[in-house]
C-alpha cells in the first residue's frame, strides 16, 4: 500500500501534461490572508496552545524516529500516523492563521524544530494535503514588515523552507508567481532548482517507460508526450533541459506515427549545426534518423562551410566527403521527378569517355535538357529546376562545354551554346535565354580573332568581355561571358601572358574574386581527374590561383 501511494503522490508532482490542483489556489488565497493577518488577543489563544503544545512532543519523537532511518517499518509507520498527524497540522493552522509571530514564537517555541523536521521527511510532503498545510503553518510566520533583526531572521528562515518545498515539489508555474511574490521571492531564487526538478522527473518516466517497453501501462501516452516536446521547443539551448532533449530523442514510443512534435527536430538540429549544444552521437544519429529533414540540412551546412572556407580545396573536400560516413539512398531519392534517361546520359562523367566522344555526349545532353525543360511549365515538379539541379550535381559536363566551344574552330553549335545558358540562368525564360545566347556567341566569334591575331592585349580582351550600353547583358550572361574569357586566357596559346593584368578587370570585387579562385580550382581538380592540362595551361593557372589566393 505505501509504494501505491507514494507512486501516486510522486506522480502528481510531475509537471508536463497535468491539471494544476484546485486546491494549490486556495493555498494561495490562505498564505496571503496569512501574511496580512490582524493579531489577537493573547488570552484567547492560551488554552488552545497548551493543548497543543503537549501534543507536539509527541510528534517531535515520531518525526525524530522517521527522519532518523528510512526503513520499511518507518515508512510503515509514517502511513499509518499520516492522517492523524496531518489533523495535528490543520489545529495548527488554525490556531496561528490570525496569531501575531512574535507572540506564536514565545508561546510554542517547538513550533520551529516541529516544521523544520516536517520539511525534512519526503514521505510526508510526498502527499497534497499535508504539504499544503505545512505551507499555510509557514506563512503564517512571516512578519510582512519585521521590526527587529529577529523578526528577519524569522522571515529568512521560513523563507528557506519555502523554497525547499517549491524546489523539491510541483507547482503549476501560475500559482507559483503570485505565491512567490506575496513572501518576497524572486524569481531567481527558486526557479532554478524547480527547473531541475522537473528535468529530472521527465526524464525518470521517459526511461522508465523506456526500459519497460513492454508494459504500456507504464508507458507516457503519445499525447502527452507529442505536448511535452512541443514545451521544449524554445527551450533545447538551455544546459538544464539538455537531459530531457537526450531522453525525448532516444525514446522509442510504439505509436505507428512519430509522437515529437517535428518543430523540436529543427530546433534541437539548429542548436547542433550552430554548436548551441553538445550531444552524444548515438543522440544525434537517432535525430537524423528519425528526421531526414535535419539530417539534409546537416549535409548541405558542412558543404557550405567547406565550400566557404579558404582553406579547403577541391581535393580536401573530396577527402573529407569519403570519410563521412552518411546514409545511402538510391539515385531516383535525390531526383525524383528527373528523366530516367537524362540521368542515366549526365552520369557518366567525362572521365568515363574517350575525348573525342565529349562532343557528341553533349548534344545529347542539351537535347534532352531541353526536352525536359521547355515541355514542364515553370515551378512544376519536373520544371527547370529540378533539370538544372541533375546538370549542376554533374557540373562537369557544362566546364567540357565551355572548353569545347573555345578550341573547336567551327561555327559554335546552338546546342552547347543553350547548355550553358540554361546551366548558368536556370530562371531565365525561353526569350531571355536566346538573347543570352547570342551575345555569348558573338563574344566567342571575338575572341577566335583575337587567337589569331599577332599581338594579343589585355585591353581587347576587356572589351569584349564589357557590355555595350544599347545590348546590355544579364547577370547570368555577365558569368557565362566570365567563364569563356577565363578559359580563354588558360587554352590560348598566348594567354597566360595577359592573364596577371586581365584580372583587373574579370576580377574587379572580392566577390568576384573568389568565384575566379573557384573556376580555377575546379579546373585544376577536373585535369588531374582527366589528365589532361598539365603540359600546356596546367602551370600558369596554378601559379595564377595562388596569386589570387594570397589576395583574399
Amino acid at each position: 500500500m505505501l509504494g501505491k501511494r507514494l507512486e501516486k503522490g510522486r506522480a502528481d508532482r510531475v509537471v508536463a501534461g497535468v491539471e494544476p490542483d484546485p486546491t494549490c489556489a486556495q493555498s494561495l488565497q490562505c498564505c496571503q490572508a496569512a501574511v496580512e493577518r490582524r493579531p489577537i488577543p493573547l488570552s484567547d489563544m492560551a488554552q488552545g496552545y497548551g493543548d497543543l503544545a503537549s501534543d507536539c512532543q509527541f510528534w517531535l519523537q515520531k518525526l525524530s524516529g522517521w527522519n532518523q532511518a528510512c526503513t520499511l517499518e518507518t515508512q510503515q509507520d509514517t502511513c499509518l500516523h499520516l492522517p492523524r498527524f496531518q489533523e495535528f497540522l490543520r489545529q495548527i493552522y488554525e490556531a496561528l492563521k490570525e496569531a501575531d509571530p512574535t507572540v506564536i514564537m514565545e508561546r510554542f517555541p517547538t513550533i520551529r524544530q516541529l516544521l523544520a523536521k516536517t520539511c525534512q521527511n519526503p514521505f510526508i510532503l510526498a502527499y497534497d494535503e499535508s504539504q499544503k498545510i505545512v505551507i499555510w503553518c509557514l506563512c503564517c510566520l512571516i512578519n510582512k514588515e519585521p521590526q527587529s533583526s529577529a523578526e528577519t531572521r524569522l522571515n529568512s528562515w521560513v523563507r528557506g523552507l519555502l523554497l525547499h518545498i517549491l524546489s523539491a515539489f510541483r507547482f503549476d508555474v501560475k500559482e507559483v508567481g503570485p505565491f512567490t511574490q506575496c513572501l518576497g521571492y524572486e524569481p531567481v531564487d527558486y526557479y532554478p532548482g524547480l527547473l531541475k526538478n522537473m528535468v529530472a522527473s521527465l526524464v525518470s518516466e521517459l526511461r522508465e517507460g523506456h526500459l519497460n517497453g513492454w508494459n504500456t501501462q507504464r508507458r507516457m501516452a503519445p499525447e502527452r508526450l507529442m505536448s511535452l516536446s512541443r514545451i521544449c521547443v524554445p527551450l533545447v539551448t538551455l544546459p538544464d533541459c539538455q537531459p530531457l532533449v537526450e531522453a525525448l530523442l532516444t525514446y522509442h514510443g510504439q505509436a505507428p506515427q512519430e509522437v515529437l512534435w517535428p518543430e523540436l527536430f529543427d530546433a534541437i538540429n539548429e542548436a547542433f549545426l550552430l554548436k548551441k549544444i553538445s550531444l552524444p552521437v548515438a543522440a544525434v544519429t537517432i535525430l537524423w534518423l528519425q528526421h531526414l529533414p535535419s539530417l539534409e540540412r546537416a549535409v548541405l551546412h558542412l558543404f557550405e562551410k567547406l565550400v566557404s572556407s579558404e582553406r579547403h580545396h577541391l581535393r580536401e573536400i573530396e577527402c573529407f566527403i569519403k570519410d563521412l560516413s552518411l546514409l545511402r539512398f538510391a539515385f531516383k531519392a535525390y531526383f525524383p521527378h528527373a528523366p530516367a534517361s537524362l540521368a542515366t546520359v549526365l552520369s557518366q562523367l567525362p572521365e568515363g569517355l574517350p575525348q573525342g566522344r565529349w562532343f557528341q555526349r553533349l548534344q545529347l545532353i542539351s537535347q534532352q535538357l531541353r526536352e525536359a525543360v521547355d515541355g514542364q511549365p515553370q515551378g512544376s515538379h519536373g520544371g527547370p529546376l529540378q533539370s538544372w539541379f541533375l546538370l549542376a550535381h554533374f557540373g562537369g559536363w557544362a566546364d567540357v562545354a565551355a572548353e569545347q566551344l573555345l578550341r573547336s574552330d567551327m561555327d559554335p553549335p546552338a546546342a552547347l551554346l543553350w547548355l550553358l545558358a540554361f546551366y548558368h540562368g536556370p530562371q531565365e525564360g525561353a526569350q531571355q535565354r536566346a538573347r543570352t545566347m547570342v551575345q555569348a556567341e558573338a563574344v566567342l566569334r571575338g575572341l577566335r580573332e583575337l587567337s589569331g591575331s599577332a599581338r594579343l592585349s589585355a585591353r581587347d580582351l576587356q572589351a569584349l568581355g564589357e557590355s555595350s550600353p544599347g545590348d546590355p547583358r544579364s547577370p547570368a550572361c555577365t558569368q557565362l561571358i566570365r567563364q569563356l574569357l577565363l578559359n580563354f586566357l588558360l587554352w590560348a596559346p598566348r594567354g597566360h601572358t595577359i592573364a596577371r593584368e586581365a584580372m583587373a578587370f574579370l576580377a574587379p570585387t572580392h566577390d568576384v574574386t573568389r568565384e575566379v579562385i573557384g573556376f580555377l580550382d575546379q579546373t585544376l581538380y577536373r585535369w588531374d581527374q582527366l589528365g589532361t592540362g598539365a603540359s600546356g595551361p596546367g602551370a600558369p593557372a596554378r601559379a595564377l590561383l595562388q596569386e589570387l589566393r594570397a589576395q583574399v
